[in-house]
């Protein structure tokens, strides 16, 4: 006779929120002090307008999203829209990690990272090069 079946549940949105937590805490110090007044969302998926907006053929082509202004463009003059969010989807980010394998913390910080990345302003090498220290301090 077996044991009593354990259902498997994919992490909830407030698993994921949790998990980007732990992942921020291992982004560099140098851009983690500077995102303090960034908020970080977890969504299940993008909404309609977001999705028109960068024209996706999937609400699954997107795992995560700067919204804001990026440091290089902001000046004292601007008048504040509002804070400067990085949104994460999980259906998204829970349909790669089935896929791949990879480990559900790095992936969430990989796109943490690139959202990051966004907010300075960096190139896709510079947020390369802060993901490959991050993954050192592993």
């Amino acid at each position: 006779m077996t044991g009593p079946k354990r259902e498997i549940l994919p992490p909830s949105l407030a698993d994921l929120e949790r998990l980007a937590a732990t992942a921020l805490r291992t982004v560099p110090d140098e851009l983690r002090r500077h995102v303090h007044d960034v908020v970080i969302r977890v969504e299940e998926f993008p909404d309609e307008e977001t999705e028109d907006e960068m024209e996706l053929d999937s609400p699954f082509d997107i795992m995560g999203l700067y919204r804001g202004v990026d440091l290089t463009h902001k000046s004292i003059h601007d008048v504040p829209h509002g804070p400067d969010m990085i949104f994460l989807y999980r259906r998204p980010l829970l349909d790669y990690w089935c896929e791949t394998g990879e480990n559900l913390v790095h992936l969430v910080r990989h796109v943490l990272i690139h959202e990051i990345g966004h907010h300075f302003g960096f190139s896709d090498a510079d947020m390369e090069a802060l993901e490959a220290r991050a993954e050192e301090r592993d």
